[in-house]
């Protein structure tokens, strides 16, 4: 690949957004508690509001819209108010997940909630959601108008409501169709990703048509991105994620093993998964490894795999289709392989 390393790259995009979110919560004058758990979420300081290392990852989503935004034709930097909205919506999807899900740590350290409490977490999530609005609502002069790129963010954000309600009304229920996961995933996930890339191409001036082009690479990339993180759940190393081992199959989560299991399953097998998987959460070591071997007898691994392998090229077809410049294509491809070929 010519030009910068895409991990190069990455790490400038991830400065670029980073200065920006600084910058806007310095312009609005939080309280300091919130501000600082603002702060703490997004990895700049610690629980007493101390400045630390970042440990804020790779920033995978504003890094789609600034790169859909150079094979689009302009400069990346066009693209950073849209970029850091994006950011600040997922973070702030976060915080309310970790809520809802109860999850006591992120990025090995506590969340929110389990720190501050419940309401403290859920207004530092609303902050951050507010934020984002300010973020894509500021677009430069000459750029794309802030109302189009809020309308695009907004419609992702609705369906990205309507992918956690989907998955809060299956949590302690049955094991979902196939049909009903993917539309889960396909607003949880998925929603945000394709948006991140359609405003790339917005804030480069990208016709409709090819918008809807770079939308679609989001989205089937959203979708190979979530399939690889559920069957990794179960297959995949713990050490670089910041969650536990087996983390969703033990709190019994309506992830791609269990949907695929229930789907390939014999009745007599079927209703042995339904009796593991039903039982009140945590589960049990011993039902973990069951359930395992189960998924391993029915083959859930490669047909997890052969499905992240079907939208990762539907993603690539659609990116040929918006015809982009052949150098940041390139780089899109990789961080699309970077995300559904992962191995931890």
């Amino acid at each position: 690949m010519s030009g910068a390393p895409l991990d190069t790259l990455l790490a400038e995009f991830a400065a670029a957004v980073d200065d920006s979110v600084r910058a806007l919560l310095d312009s609005v004058a939080l309280p300091p508690e919130l501000d600082g758990m603002l702060r703490y979420h997004l990895g700049w300081v610690d629980e007493c509001f101390r400045p630390v290392a970042s440990a804020g990852g790779k920033r995978v989503r504003p890094a789609l819209v600034f790169l859909a935004c150079e094979a689009a034709g302009a400069h990346w930097r066009t693209a950073l108010a849209s970029a850091t909205a994006v950011e600040l919506v997922h973070n702030f999807s976060l915080v309310h997940d970790d809520i809802e899900d109860r999850s006591p740590l992120r990025r090995h350290r506590p969340t929110l909630w389990a720190h501050w409490g419940d309401a403290q977490a859920i207004n530092a999530g609303d902050a951050l959601f507010v934020l984002a609005q300010m973020a894509v609502l500021g677009q430069p002069a000459g750029g794309p108008e802030g109302a189009v790129a809020a309308r695009l963010l907004a419609a992702a954000c609705a369906q990205l409501c309507a992918g956690q309600q989907r998955d809060l009304e299956l949590a302690g229920g049955p094991t979902p169709s196939l049909e009903a996961y993917y539309a889960m995933i396909g607003g949880k996930t998925a929603a945000l990703l394709a948006a991140a890339a359609e405003l790339g191409a917005l804030a480069a001036g990208s016709p409709p048509a090819i918008r809807e082009c770079y939308g679609r690479f989001g989205r089937e990339i959203g979708l190979a991105f979530q399939l690889q993180d559920d069957l990794l759940d179960v297959w995949g190393s713990s050490d670089n994620r910041g969650k536990a081992a087996r983390e969703d199959l033990r709190a019994g989560k309506s992830s791609l093993p269990i949907v695929l299991a229930r789907a390939a399953a014999s009745a007599p097998v079927l209703q042995r998964l339904q009796a593991l998987y039903e039982q009140a959460p945590p589960l049990s070591d011993e039902s973990v490894e069951e359930l395992v071997a189960l998924f391993d007898k029915l083959g859930v691994a490669a047909e997890g795999q052969r499905r992240v392998r079907a939208h990762h090229e539907a993603a690539c077809a659609a990116l040929r289709e918006a015809r982009p410049l052949p150098e940041p294509a390139e780089r899109l491809g990789a961080l699309a392989e970077s995300l559904s070929g992962r191995v931890a």
